[in-house]
């Protein structure tokens, strides 16, 4: 077998599923190609005084039905694929969870861990420069990713509203509460992850009080998913970030583990009170459940064939290639797909953006009981359609329900001119 890119990967993850849903072929066509992606050069003063140029893309999947949302991500394996892939899966993750959304992605090709606080402001603020004529609230609203933040949310918001002579607070989501951001929303996407975790062990017949759990990526998403199972009692038994993993079969005290990077400099090396084991060992660790919570690609052929969780819940975007979600289907391992497990922070960032144009905030129980019902409702209907239409597994599953509503969405909208 052979590997293929992450967008490639989107595009054979679309084709499995067009068999099991009615769509005509006309508009499938469609649904495989961007509508737009902009490519932007960014000038940026550095703190020594010279000049360096950075390079940003940011893509519109599908637009059909509303305004464009995803996030940007500062990272250096950022690239014009990576964006188109993430944006079509932004797409079918709208979609899947029923929002008034199409999907995008951005990103800037840099390493922010050898930038300033200084050069990263000035990035963001170019960068903001650079892709307003093709973002606005009702247009095309960015999100927090990998190596971004509310403070990151809040500069774009800021250069926008400069702009614009005038505050624009729902220009993005994920900002901090002073400037227009929800309660809730910083840690959406990792409790999204733990609801719809808990909701496969339920629909398996596991109990989350006695499973164990590998998480392999402890940012914001990885370490939230993290504390949020430990506190249900389940038994987080390694996480992972960058320097490796720690591991402890008996349970790794989460709170520690969590206090313990917060005090170095976000870095699990070092940990005293764990086994350090690499990254791939924590991949194929005989766990319950095993949560991707990084980037993508990281479950490879090779790792699927060595994989022991009983289920694979899919935090990140992306994470198994389409050649290992084959392996693991014909070992019956069930996939959980990211579309659908790491939904929350979208739905949450609709929600802080509803409340935006409304101007008008909701208590964070509310954000979560809404967060919670949309999870459950998704999931629900994911495994009508696995055990309805005969499905062989759950990502097609999810896919025949994002497909068949942006499909339905282009239907009724037709082709212009």
């Amino acid at each position: 077998m052979t590997e293929t890119g992450p967008l490639d990967n989107m595009l054979a993850q679309m084709e499995q599923a067009r068999e099991y849903v009615d769509i005509d072929d006309g508009i499938f066509e469609r649904l495989k190609y961007p509508e737009r992606t902009l490519s932007v050069s960014l000038p940026v003063r550095m703190d020594d005084g010279s000049v360096e140029v950075f390079d940003a893309y940011r893509c519109q999947f599908d637009g059909a039905r509303g305004p464009f949302k995803g996030g940007i991500r500062f990272h250096p394996t950022v690239s014009e694929e990576e964006v188109q892939a993430l944006a079509g899966w932004m797409t079918w993750k709208t979609a899947l969870v029923d929002l008034p959304f199409g999907g995008a992605k951005g990103g800037i090709i840099c390493q922010p861990k050898e930038l300033s606080q200084s050069e990263i402001e000035q990035l963001t603020r170019r960068y903001t420069e650079g892709i307003r004529r093709i973002i606005g609230p009702d247009t095309d609203i960015p999100a927090p990713d990998v190596n971004t933040n509310p403070r990151t949310m809040a500069w774009i918001m800021d250069t926008y509203s400069v702009y614009q002579g005038y505050a624009v607070p729902e220009i993005v989501t994920g900002k901090p509460l002073e400037v227009g951001g929800t309660a809730g929303r910083v840690e959406a996407t990792g409790r999204g992850v733990t609801i719809i975790t808990e909701e496969t062990f339920e629909y398996l017949g596991t109990d989350v009080a006695q499973a164990d759990v590998a998480i392999q990526g402890f940012g914001n998403v990885g370490s939230v998913t993290a504390r949020l199972l430990h506190e249900r009692g389940a038994n987080v038994v390694a996480v992972s970030d960058v320097t490796g993993a720690v591991y402890d079969p008996s349970g790794l005290d989460v709170p520690d583990v969590s206090a313990y990077v917060e005090n170095n400099d976000g870095r699990l090396e070092g940990y005293p009170d764990a086994e350090f084991i690499t990254n791939d060992d924590l991949l194929t660790l005989d766990v319950d459940a095993l949560i991707p919570a990084a980037i993508e690609d990281v479950i490879t052929v090779d790792v699927a064939d060595r994989l022991e969780a009983d289920v694979v819940v899919e935090a990140a975007n992306g994470p198994t290639t389409f050649d290992a979600a084959a392996v693991l289907r014909d070992r019956d391992v069930p996939v959980v797909p990211d579309i659908l497990a790491n939904a929350g922070g979208v739905i949450v960032s609709y929600l802080e953006w509803v409340q935006n144009s409304q101007q008008y905030s909701w208590e964070l129980e509310e954000v979560n009981r809404d967060l919670e019902a949309r999870l459950t409702e998704a999931f629900d209907e994911m495994l009508a359609a696995y055990e309805g239409k005969d499905i062989p597994d759950l990502r097609t599953a999810a896919y025949t329900i994002a497909l068949e509503r942006t499909a339905d969405a282009h239907e009724y909208r037709g082709l212009f001119p």
